[in-house]
Formats: structure tokens, C-alpha cells, sequence
């Protein structure tokens, strides 16, 4: 649960052999390259072409995939990705059709079946069509036009205006229903329907080509980047230079490869002055709170890693916002059934211990509150034994909230001067932790429990204070380390507000207990109100209500969860955002 550390590694061979050390890197793949070029060095794009990407997706989006095929001899990249676009366009330009057909024929359907008369039978006279609301026909019965109403419906009445030029007094707008027939626009569509699935069909054969149009595709973009690393090294007629990073346990490896491969290698430890990559280390059951961490920022490289903290911290205020074993049941359901399929991806093992979490602490946390779908247990039942916590309890429920806000924004203060080298950069920090817990003590020193705690925390809060303006700016001179140190006490604005934020757990929780309970008494008043036939409809609220319900509080519980993580906390403990780590490795690895 740490900062892996990171060196600075350097390999140095002739030029003829640097191709042969950067393909044996991107095996490795441990090395986030550190360009050595000058800006204007020269790169060749060799990654595969937007259009070749499309023609994947365009495979991978097919309803039916056929067997495919193995034999690498009977696969051409260039030719399936011609074929496969030029399939695709078809299918695009018969789709665009197929809709143009169906509006026409949907607007030319009122009117009947008829064909247009030449131009010259006509006496040069023209058919202007207009679809008129019965109130507008008034203005059409005004105008001086030859007009015939050919059909109505609720709506609309069908008008027909013969005219050599389009009228300039019609309430609407004319509908264009062009010169073919609806008998002619019908058999059209019915030819372009076979069509479409004739081209459909091609769709499908030449998805037996996926497979090893996906590994060329990534081939290419192994070779891409390989090209592209290649020019961030020095590069001379006789030898080259390249330089990167990678943490501290690959270091034997790299070296050992070295020495078999006859390249010079030399490691050093990072400077002050260097930017190394952070790469977070933790457990695998931990893991997913690195994902949770750079969701929002990545951790400098000098500060600590937040990643268990995030995790823990976030799983339980998903469970105080959703609040409800019951819902944290249907959670569990859900988790189950996708179980097996997640562990069939890396990204799913890696979430999965953090899916289980959230599952089981809301699950403790809505028994401890009584909460199963909006019913409370008996007191005398078991699981109303169980019920310690009173969500309505505002009093209560209000001082968790602010106690869990002050332990986490201490933590992050504390962490933050764990991780500083000198001592003089810790105070500030510590300061701030004093303050906070001063403040809350304070605070809750007028209670009977805590009775004689107000003059310990007027100590801790002037301790605090103290260390804050003494040392949040030590190596001033002593006016501007004063003056500094007075600019610092101003985030105590900042560091009440950020406590009292955490009030949103309660609350949050407080509203999806109180919507379970409010949709429980709908359903019972429509049972009662309506018998026999109400049971139906209150099974309906029942469903609807809760799902709406479950909904929110996943929402809520994602949102501020992670809110709470990432502003309140991040704001205290993590003052320096550095880079991921991005090692040099071939695609899917």
C-alpha cells in the first residue's frame, strides 16, 4: 500500500542494434520511456488507420459472428478491411434509404394511390399538397385559389391547390411527396429490405475474419509505438542512448538483461529535481482503490498513496447513503449473477473485491438501522435486536456524520505530514489536525458527556493554530513567514465547511429511508383503498417505487461517495498531483 520507487534507467548500445532492445523492452514492459530527441526528431505513423479501426468495430458490432478462421495463409488485412467498409457504406446508404422510403410513404399515405400527370396535360398547371387543421381551412375557403379537400381525419384536412406557381397564402407549409407513386415507393422499399439483409449476410461472412484482423490490428500498434519510443532515444551513426523509468524490482531484471545482450545499463535512484511516474502498489483485494484514486487525479510521485484509505472511506459512505439491507440484498443478487462473468476479465477481478465490499457494509450498515425495504423489525424479533442506529435520529445521525467528516480530514492531514521529509513541513499539518479536532470537541463540549473538554480543546485549537502560522511557510523570512502563516488560518472557512459536507451522509441516507417508507404507504393505501383489483396496482408502486429508489441511492452512493474522497479529502492530505505511471509494452499486456 505505497508509492512503488522509481529509477532512472539507461541503456546505452550501437545504433544497428537499437531496434533489437526496444521490441525486447516492450516484451519486458516495465520501462516508461524518457525521451532524449530533440523536438523536431522525425516519427513515421504506422499505427493502424482510423479506417481499419472502423472496419473492427463494424465486425464486432455484427449480431452473428461466424467460426473463425485460424489459417494465417488465407488472411489478407488490406483486402477485409476494403471488403468490410465498403459493406458498411452500402449498408449505411440502404439504411438512409429504407427511412427516406418509410417517411415518404408515411406522408404520401393520406393521399391515396395516384400517379402525376405530365406537365403539359396539365396546361402548365402544377398539384400543390397541404395537410391543413380543420381550424385553418377558413383561411384556404378565403383565398382565390382552385383547392379541393380530398379526405380528412381528426386533424387534418387533405387539400389539394392547383396552380401554375406555388401559393403564397397558405396557413402551412406544403408537403413534398415527390414524383414517384405509392405503389412504386412500397416496392421499392420491399426491394431495398432484401437487400439490406442480402448485405447483412456479407456482414456476417466476413466476421470469420475477426479474430485475426483484431491481433493484425494490434500488431500495427505494437509496431507504432515501438516506432514512436524509438524516437525519444539518442540516436548517433555510431551508437544510441536510451533513458526511462522503472520501478525499483525490475531493476535485476533489466540488468540481467543487459549483461546477456551486451548493451550498457546503469540505474539511479531519483533526484529532488526529477518527475518520476507514481505507480501505486497494493493488494489485489485493494486494488480497485487505485482506480478510484486516479479517477479524479494521480498522487505526486513525493506524497503517499491513497488507495486503501479511498477504498475503505468509500464503501462505507455507499453504505450509509443507500441505508437499506433490503435494496443491499437486491445488490448482492445482482453481484452473484455477473459474478463469473466478471472474473473472466482483469478489469473484473479487479473490481469484484470492491463490489463484494460495498455489498456486505451495506448490508451491515441498513440492519444496524433497521431498514429492509422501508420496514422497521419488531424490537422483540431478532433481527430488531439487531437495530441499534435510528435513521431518523437526527441528532445522532448528525454527530456520526461530523465525527466520521473530523476523522477523515484528520487522517489526510496526518498522512500528509507522515510523508514530509522534514520536520518544519510536517507542523502545518499537525496544526491543522488540532485545529479540526479542537474545533469539534469544542463543539461538543456544552453536552453532559462531554463536560470539562471545553478548555483542553481552546488549548488544542491555539496549539494548533500556532504551529499553522509559525510554520506553513518556515524558510521566510520572519514578516512573510508571519504574514504567510495568517494567509494559511484563512482555509478554516474551508476546513468547517469541508466537516460539515459530510452531513450529506446522513442526509442522503435520511431521504432514501424516508421515500421506502413514503412508497410502502402508497402501496398500502392503493391495496386498501381499491380491493381485490388494488392488490395489482399496489404491487406496482411496490416495484416501481423501490426500483426508482435503489436507483438513486446507487447513484448518490457513486457521486458523493467518491465527492467526499476526492475534494474533501484530497484537498487536505494530497497538495501535489503527479503523472501515471505508462510503461512501454505491447497492446493488451
Amino acid at each position: 500500500m505505497s508509492i512503488v520507487t522509481m529509477h532512472k534507467v539507461t541503456f546505452i548500445g550501437i545504433s544497428a542494434d537499437r531496434e533489437r532492445l526496444l521490441t525486447d523492452l516492450q516484451d519486458i514492459g516495465c520501462v516508461q520511456i524518457i525521451s532524449l530527441a530533440s523536438h523536431d526528431a522525425g516519427f513515421t505513423e504506422t499505427a493502424p488507420s482510423p479506417g481499419a479501426r472502423e472496419a473492427l468495430l463494424f465486425l464486432q458490432g455484427c449480431p452473428q459472428r461466424r467460426r473463425q478462421v485460424i489459417d494465417k495463409k488465407r488472411f489478407n488485412a488490406v483486402n477485409v478491411q476494403r471488403q468490410t467498409l465498403a459493406v458498411r457504406n452500402r449498408l449505411r446508404d440502404l439504411e438512409d434509404e429504407r427511412d427516406f422510403l418509410l417517411k415518404r410513404i408515411q406522408d404520401i399515405r393520406p393521399w391515396g394511390e395516384f400517379v402525376l400527370p405530365p406537365l403539359q396535360q396539365m396546361g402548365e398547371q402544377r398539384l400543390w399538397f397541404y395537410a391543413v387543421p380543420h381550424k385553418e381551412l377558413s383561411r384556404i375557403k378565403a383565398s382565390a385559389s382552385v383547392w379541393e379537400v380530398i379526405r380528412r381525419d381528426n386533424r387534418f384536412c387533405y387539400v389539394i391547390v392547383v396552380s401554375e406557381d406555388e401559393p403564397l397564402d397558405m396557413p402551412v407549409p406544403r408537403i413534398h411527396l415527390g414524383s414517384k407513386s405509392l405503389h412504386e415507393l412500397e416496392v421499392r422499399l420491399d426491394e431495398v429490405e432484401f437487400i439490406i439483409e442480402d448485405v447483412q449476410a456479407e456482414r456476417a461472412y466476413l466476421t470469420r475474419w475477426h479474430d485475426l484482423f483484431s491481433h493484425d490490428l494490434n500488431q500495427l500498434q505494437d509496431r507504432a509505438v515501438c516506432e514512436s519510443a524509438a524516437t525519444q532515444a539518442y540516436t548517433n551513426d555510431a551508437a544510441f542512448a536510451l533513458q526511462g523509468w522503472a520501478p525499483e524490482e525490475s531493476l535485476a531484471t533489466l540488468k540481467d538483461y543487459a549483461q546477456k545482450q551486451a548493451f550498457h545499463f546503469a540505474a539511479e535512484a531519483s533526484k529532488p529535481e526529477d518527475n518520476p511516474p507514481t505507480l501505486m502498489r497494493n493488494p489485489s483485494w485493494l486494488a480497485a482503490g487505485e482506480d478510484l484514486v486516479t479517477f479524479y487525479m494521480t498522487p505526486g510521485y513525493r506524497t503517499w498513496d491513497p488507495s486503501s484509505v479511498t477504498f475503505v472511506s468509500f464503501v462505507i459512505f455507499f453504505a450509509m447513503i443507500l441505508a437499506d439491507a433490503g435494496y443491499a440484498v437486491v445488490l448482492m443478487l445482482g453481484l452473484m449473477s455477473v459474478w463469473k462473468k466478471m472474473g473472466l476479465s482483469y478489469s473484473g477481478r479487479r473490481f469484484r473485491p470492491l463490489m463484494l465490499s460495498v455489498v456486505m457494509a451495506s448490508l451491515i450498515f441498513g440492519v444496524m438501522v433497521g431498514s429492509y425495504f422501508g420496514v422497521t423489525p419488531d424490537d422483540a424479533s431478532w433481527l430488531g435486536k439487531l437495530h441499534v442506529l435510528e435513521i431518523s435520529d437526527t441528532e445522532r445521525m448528525m454527530l456520526l456524520s461530523v465525527v466520521i467528516g473530523v476523522f477523515h480530514i484528520v487522517l489526510a492531514n496526518v498522512m500528509d505530514a507522515y510523508r514530509s521529509e522534514h520536520w518544519q513541513d510536517k507542523l502545518p499539518s499537525i496544526g491543522w489536525a488540532g485545529v479540526i479536532c479542537g474545533g469539534f470537541m469544542l463543539a461538543i463540549s456544552g453536552s453532559a458527556s462531554a463536560a470539562g473538554w471545553q478548555t483542553p480543546s481552546i488549548a488544542l485549537i491555539a496549539i494548533g493554530a500556532v504551529l499553522i502560522v509559525g510554520f506553513t511557510a518556515p524558510r521566510e523570512k520572519p514578516l512573510a513567514r508571519f504574514v504567510h502563516g495568517l494567509l494559511g488560518l484563512t482555509r478554516l472557512s474551508s476546513a468547517l465547511g469541508d466537516v460539515l459536507s459530510y452531513l450529506r451522509l446522513f442526509a442522503l441516507g435520511l431521504a432514501s429511508g424516508s421515500l421506502a417508507v413514503e412508497f410502502n404507504n402508497m402501496a398500502l393505501g392503493v391495496y386498501e383503498g381499491y380491493p381485490g383489483i388494488g392488490l395489482f396496482f399496489a404491487l406496482l408502486v411496490l416495484i416501481l417505487g423501490h426500483t426508482v429508489n435503489l436507483l438513486l441511492g446507487i447513484i448518490s452512493g457513486v457521486i458523493h461517495g467518491l465527492r467526499l474522497n476526492v475534494i474533501e479529502f484530497f484537498n487536505w492530505g494530497l497538495k501535489e498531483e503527479g503523472t501515471l505511471y505508462k510503461p512501454f509494452k505491447k497492446t493488451g499486456e
